[in-house]
């Protein structure tokens, strides 16, 4: 029985790796696509043959979109099934296309109809996505000819700077994925060309980057709670575990031991572990435990700890480590980026007191993790003393949570974090 080929996140296809008629296993990687700050890899549902590609390179697809298909082995693959059997070229204009090209004066006193989706995404066929990449023009600012406003491949050819396209909302506002109106930067003049300025193209991930922390910044009402804690213990128990770990163990990290102190806190404060809805919150049963990582061309993406709270030290060691190794080659996996119900944030590796993270919407909270220092602190008899210590800053939406519930979470935190065996038993 054929298998479809199903995307589990909306995105752009970037190439196929598998062509009709290839057999291939469960989990082979079949193609890649551009998702939200990340490529990632599309695997093979099973295995068989790929008899069906239903996606084009370059093609803007949507969550639960079926790109392909997989059937039994000598099954042949339909007549057609490959884009590359396709024409590389844009259809002919459809009926509706044509007649509206060639009644242009009754067009233009119609309505204007808006280029762009609810969600704020243009709309536009893959070639003219193509042609407007390869040109560096701003699709959102190309008047479509299609159907409902489509941008088709003659829009782009035939768009000159200052055509702009109608749109449905003022210029200095755009739809949130929330639906609600954000307000746009004003447009810059760029400074003239010469020998001191450099001019860079911004890259996709940046534009993600940049939309989301937006967004997040202007509708999340954030506020932080920081507070100092005791790894003194920590540190020896994760010496302790890494020095009996079987031959060929992964090494437990800090970071591993935050992120399970997280999630154990997390079970006495479930309403951190919800999602904002304008009307509604959704609240997890699961705790699915975000981690932010830097990657090597710049960018960051959070990898997810599935079940943080469940899952043992060393299995959940293994898997970050697998994660960040396949993050940082540009090799992710759906599930290493989806679900993430609350996150983090740790440069103790940069040398940082401490910090602020900006929330991952629709998430509550993220927790900021700093640098482990010593530095002189008061003992318990009074006497001055050395103390390992470490500063944690929760930001929170005061949409769903408020100042006494965050310093409760850290306080429940540090009180793990200071009595590490619990993490362990």
């Amino acid at each position: 029985m054929a298998q479809e080929i199903i995307l589990t996140m909306d995105g752009l296809l970037l190439n196929w790796l598998k062509n009709v008629g290839d057999t291939v296993n469960a989990g082979d990687v079949v193609a890649e696509v551009e998702a939200d700050k990340a490529t990632v890899e599309v695997e093979a549902p099973a295995a068989g043959v790929l008899s069906e590609q239903r996606a084009q390179t370059g093609e803007e697809l949507t969550e639960g979109a079926v790109i392909g298909m997989i059937g039994a082995a000598g099954e042949a693959a339909p007549l057609g099934a490959s884009p590359e059997a396709e024409s590389k070229t844009e259809p002919e204009a459809a009926p509706s296309e044509e007649k509206a090209a060639s009644n242009g004066a009754q067009k233009s006193e119609a309505a204007p109809v808006s280029n762009t989706t609810e969600d704020g995404r243009v709309k536009a066929s893959p070639v003219a996505r193509k042609i407007a990449e390869e040109k560096g023009i701003d699709l959102s600012q190309v008047a479509g000819s299609g159907p409902g406003g489509r941008v088709v491949k003659e829009d782009v050819e035939n768009f000159t700077p200052g055509t702009v396209a109608p749109a449905a909302a003022p210029a200095t506002t755009q739809a949130s994925a929330t639906g609600q109106q954000m307000f746009t930067a004003p447009a810059r003049k760029l400074p003239p060309e010469s020998a001191d300025v450099e001019y860079i193209d911004v890259t996709t991930m940046r534009k993600r980057i940049a939309a989301t922390t937006v967004e997040s910044k202007q509708f999340t009402p954030h506020f932080y709670v920081t507070s100092e804690i005791d790894v003194e213990a920590l540190l020896k128990l994760r010496k302790q575990l890494n020095d009996n770990l079987p031959e060929g163990g992964a090494k437990i990290s800090v970071n591993d031991l935050v992120v399970k102190a997280t999630a154990l806190t997390l079970r006495q404060f479930p309403n951190l572990n919800s999602h904002y809805y304008g009307d509604k919150l959704v609240r997890y049963k699961n705790i699915n435990v975000g981690m932010a990582v830097a990657l090597p061309q710049g960018g960051v993406i959070y990898v997810v700890v599935q079940n943080a709270d469940k899952v043992a030290l060393g299995a959940m060691a293994a898997n970050n480590r697998d994660m960040f190794q396949r993050a940082r080659e540009g090799k992710i996996k759906p599930a290493d980026i989806q679900g993430a119900t609350f996150s983090t944030s740790n440069l103790g590796g940069f040398d940082v007191d401490s910090f602020v993270a900006v929330i991952n919407p629709p998430e509550s909270g993220v927790l900021a993790i700093g640098t482990a220092h010593k530095v002189p602190v008061v003992l318990e008899d009074g006497t001055l003393g050395v103390g390992n210590r470490m500063k944690v800053t929760i930001s929170a939406d005061h949409r769903v949570s408020d100042g006494a519930e965050a310093g409760a979470y850290l306080q429940a935190f540090k009180a793990l974090i200071e009595n590490p065996l619990r993490l362990v038993m």
